[in-house]
């Protein structure tokens, strides 16, 4: 049976299915809660930058920008035009979909690192609006977000709920709707990748002379992934803006584009499982080494540039890679 299971297309789908909603058997403090639902709106938008990155070998240093546009457009139109979440989400998305489009089509004729400069511009081009518009996103000092309103019903992390027949609180029903939203996004880039747009990008990673040759439209597939990636971070942006309730420029900085970047390298590139663990361990990692204060940031690069050192394929394609070695031996010892 366990056999069977590891060759099931969606294991790890089902894997993580179980951790989330086998979690909260296991905490019960608000705090954690938050963080977990954070972990997976932002494990969501790295799911989609993955694509990009892992699947199809194109950098992006500016992904955040996306990711600040999703919060902001649906910060701004839920609380100073009434629209409801929804259409505002929907709405932002195509929007944040067509400057993808519109930016990705020249900036992805470049290779390395003028296509890193070239994102990376673009990320700050979105921060420097953000940031200097005080009119309408509030400038430095940020602007409140609504409550995550679908038909009238409003999902707050400080009200109280009833999922049959169970009363549950705000915030863990926030972690479960964020739980949920990881999944589907995980559903569908992992359909993305196993469908034939998947081997084209796989075939783009790997050689883009190659895949032209063999008939690829290599400009095609690069702007579509561009996109797919964009809408993802900014649908993960508009939910966490609705559950922070806050919001600054700081979710479109650099900063926080290269903590997305890190996440896909540290859990492993090209792995879609790989990726949210490596979300998770960013994000809790400064939580686990806060007692050490003053050297809380030194122990975090540290710890950082151990695991990239001997496991520079990150975390998860290691420890499989490992775990298969060792099935390997043992069968050989038992022959």
């Amino acid at each position: 049976m366990i056999e069977k299971f590891s060759q099931f297309r969606l294991k790890g789908l089902v894997v993580l299915a179980i951790v989330i909603f086998a979690l909260p058997l296991l905490i019960s403090n608000p705090f954690h809660y938050s963080l977990a639902t954070q972990i997976a709106l932002i494990a969501g938008a790295v799911v989609g930058l993955n694509l990009l990155v892992g699947f199809a070998g194109q950098i992006s240093l500016g992904h955040a920008g996306f990711f600040g546009l999703g919060a902001y457009f649906n910060a701004i139109m839920t609380s100073h035009y009434g629209w409801s979440a929804i259409p505002a989400l929907i709405v932002g998305a195509t929007c944040v979909g067509l400057i993808a489009w519109a930016v990705g089509r020249p900036i992805l004729r470049l290779k390395g690192h003028y296509l890193s400069m070239a994102t990376l511009a673009v990320g700050f081009i979105i921060y420097i609006i953000l940031n200097n518009e005080r009119q309408i996103t509030g400038g430095p000092d940020g602007m409140p977000v609504p409550a995550f309103d679908v038909f009238g019903w409003e999902l707050s992390a400080f009200g109280q709920y009833s999922l049959f027949g169970i009363d549950i609180s705000g915030d863990l029903a926030w972690y479960l709707f964020a739980g949920v939203v990881l999944l589907a996004v995980v559903w569908l880039a992992q359909n993305l990748v196993d469908s034939p747009i998947g081997r084209a990008l796989r075939s783009v990673h790997g050689s883009e002379v190659a895949a032209s040759v063999v008939g690829v439209n290599t400009a095609k597939y690069k702007s579509l992934v561009f996109v797919v990636s964009a809408v993802f971070a900014s649908v993960m942006g508009a939910l966490y803006g609705h559950f922070q309730g806050f919001i600054t420029p700081a979710i479109a900085s650099f900063e926080f584009s290269i903590l997305l970047i890190t996440m896909i390298v540290l859990g492993g590139m090209g792995s879609t499982i790989g990726v949210i663990i490596g979300a998770v361990v960013l994000e809790l990692l400064p939580q686990v080494l806060a007692d050490f204060q003053e050297f809380e940031m030194v122990l975090f690069g540290l710890i950082l540039m151990l695991t990239m050192i001997f496991m520079p394929k990150g975390l998860l394609p290691t420890a499989a890679n490992f775990l298969a070695k060792r099935r390997s031996k043992s069968a050989g010892g038992d022959a």
